[in-house]
């Protein structure tokens, strides 16, 4: 069907030709012409009509000759490069605009003024393909230039981020990542204090914390076993059971030997905050600079305070260091140091708090029965 249309398509084009050609020669030449216009439109249709038969008839032989040409020129092209096909043609093209610009000028010549300005045309294309095809050179040089310019221009705008990277990592809302620690893991009242919504923003654990936590998970010891196992269990918590954003980071840093020495670099480099309970580490981390989050601190800060002459009712658990005193416990675990409550040991009692001490470890109260 589609050859069909061709053919049809080639035979009307072939009437258009006929039909011009004719009528442009007996104008120019002034020659068959019959003095009326009908007789003049019929001729230039019947030599029209034939053209068009003509083409019709010998259609395959142009498709064919048409395929063959365009395969040559495909073949021929093929053996040049691309860059100078392009070049090639953008300066052909900027010939043939310069001699057209020319033409005006030269077809005012008489006699020779169509043949100059034809000349006109092949000068200016090759003179126009010959320049483009030099500068290619020079075109390198200059993409190479504008290359490394775009080059320079992101590794600074890199060098950029990475010295604002405390901005970026922060979240929508500018709240800073937390890194977790092994020790805060295995704790796991982090877990719960997620589950309040206390802590935001995004938490990040380290890929060498889940190493170790695996570790521990497979020691001989049943106690670290224990707690390793422990602390795998609060990590599948926090990432499937609690909406959080929880990220496991593969980044590492093979030259620090320590663990808790990379996670204090990790947090360094991702602007973030260590969350932990190990007291040594949080001193570290205040050297280092590093911002510290730490459960111990949070949990003794929310404990319920004590005031000196306030009433209390405790129950004495075991005797003190010093003598005649017991030992009482709150439900949140601070410890209670009942002045003269060994004697009342195993004894519920209401007693009166006569001072409140807060030391690194927590904070202590001092009291005395109420009778």
């Amino acid at each position: 069907m589609i050859n069909k249309i061709i053919r049809i398509l080639i035979g009307a084009f072939g009437i258009v030709v006929g039909s011009t050609a004719y009528t442009s020669i007996t104008d120019n030449l002034k020659i068959l012409t019959y003095g009326n216009k009908t007789y003049e439109v019929a001729a230039a249709l019947a030599v029209g009509i034939i053209v068009g038969i003509i083409f019709y008839a010998i259609e395959p032989w142009i498709i064919k000759k048409i395929k063959m040409l365009a395969k040559a020129v495909d073949k021929e092209l093929s053996k040049y490069p691309q860059m100078d096909i392009l070049l090639g043609s953008i300066g052909l093209i900027a010939g043939f605009v310069i001699a057209y610009l020319l033409s005006g000028l030269l077809n005012t010549i008489p006699v020779i003024g169509r043949v100059i300005s034809l000349l006109a045309y092949l000068i200016m294309g090759y003179i126009g393909i010959k320049i483009a095809l030099k500068s290619k050179t020079d075109l390198a040089r200059v993409n190479k230039r504008i290359i490394g310019a775009i080059i320079k221009e992101k590794e600074e705008k890199e060098s950029v981020k990475e010295e604002i990277n405390e901005e970026e990592v922060c979240s929508k809302y500018g709240i800073p990542p937390k890194v977790l620690d092994t020790s805060v893991i295995i704790d796991g009242r982090i877990a719960d204090i997620c589950q309040t919504g206390f802590i935001e923003g995004k938490i990040i654990i380290p890929q060498f914390v889940l190493d170790e936590l695996r570790h521990i998970a497979d020691s001989a010891d049943d106690l670290k076993r224990v707690r390793g196992r422990r602390g795998l269990d609060i990590l599948n918590t926090i990432q499937k059971e609690l909406n959080i954003d929880v990220e496991v980071s593969s980044q590492d840093f093979p030259e620090i030997a320590e663990v808790d020495m990379k996670l204090l670099k990790m947090a360094q480099t991702v602007g973030g905050k260590v969350v932990t309970n190990d007291f040594n580490l949080n001193k570290v981390a205040q050297v280092q600079g590093v911002e510290v989050l730490n459960i111990n601190e949070l949990a003794n800060a929310v404990k319920p305070v004590a005031i000196p002459g306030e009433d209390m009712v405790v129950q004495i658990v075991k005797e003190g260091k010093e003598a005649q005193q017991g030992i009482a416990y709150l439900d949140d675990g601070t410890m209670i140091v009942v002045d003269g409550g060994k004697k009342l040991m195993g004894q519920t009692i209401k007693v009166l708090v006569t001072s409140v001490l807060q030391t690194p470890a927590g904070r202590m109260i001092f009291a005395k029965p109420k009778n």
